[in-house]
């Protein structure tokens, strides 16, 4: 039987065993959306930097970079994080170097891990798929913000729990995963409001982001399948069709 965990914030990762499982990476609101869209739209590779000093120095070699601090494109940067803004006339083929705020700092936390897959509403359904098939224990390792708990990657990390659990090689034993569980079959009932609960929400309405909010927020809008590679993401759909 393989196990179901969830780390709550990046803070925590200290608690939990990495090895032998695959790490399934969050940020709903936006990292992880905004890479599923960007291979959906034909990147080549992604280059995921944790400073903005290091974005720079790619930029200054000539690379294409997306670059954000607090919800705001930084000025060097040829991208925000609106997923809007990588159509396939700007991405295809390419590779990027991505740096925001808090979902590039997870993935580089644990990239030397034995397996980092990338999550998002849009791609929930091939995540899942590819879970169900690898067979093996599944630590899910939510983004947050500012290295804290967020709520949106918390219940997207109960959406993969219950159609994880309804296959019958997982399961799970600890407080947090019963919790998303729980939080994610009270909310699905009606989704878009009670993610006007959430603090994220208000903050990223602020910005005037309402249509990016909902964009996050739609399934299964892609079957790509973005994992870390040494450095950099790929994705595996590409390079191995299944």
């Amino acid at each position: 039987m393989n196990n179901i965990e969830i780390c709550l914030a990046p803070k925590l990762i200290d608690n939990y065993r990495l090895d032998n499982k695959i790490i399934v990476i969050v940020d709903i609101l936006r990292a992880t959306t905004i890479i599923t869209t960007l291979f959906e739209n034909g990147l080549a590779k992604l280059i995921p930097v944790k400073s903005l000093e290091e974005a720079e120095s790619y930029k200054k070699q000539g690379f294409l970079v997306a670059a954000e601090r607090n919800g705001k494109k930084v000025d060097f940067a040829d991208f925000g994080n609106s997923p809007f803004e990588f159509t396939p006339d700007r991405v295809e083929n390419e590779t990027l170097v991505y740096s925001t705020t808090n979902g590039t700092n997870t993935i580089n936390l644990v990239r030397n891990a034995n397996e980092v897959i990338i999550a998002s509403f849009l791609n929930l359904r091939s995540v899942v798929e590819y879970l169900v098939k690898q067979n093996k224990d599944v630590l899910i390792l939510c983004s947050g913000w500012m290295q804290d708990f967020c709520t949106e990657d918390f219940l997207f990390s109960g959406a993969i729990t219950e159609k994880l659990i309804r296959k019958n090689n997982f399961s799970f034993d600890s407080d947090q995963v019963q919790s998303a569980l729980d939080l994610w079959r009270i909310a699905k009932n009606d989704l878009s409001k009670y993610i006007k609960k959430l603090f994220q929400y208000k903050r990223l309405m602020q910005f005037g982001f309402k249509e990016i909010i909902d964009y996050c927020f739609q399934f299964n809008l892609s079957e790509v399948l973005p994992v870390m590679e040494e450095n950099h993401i790929i994705d595996l759909k590409k390079i191995a069709p299944t």
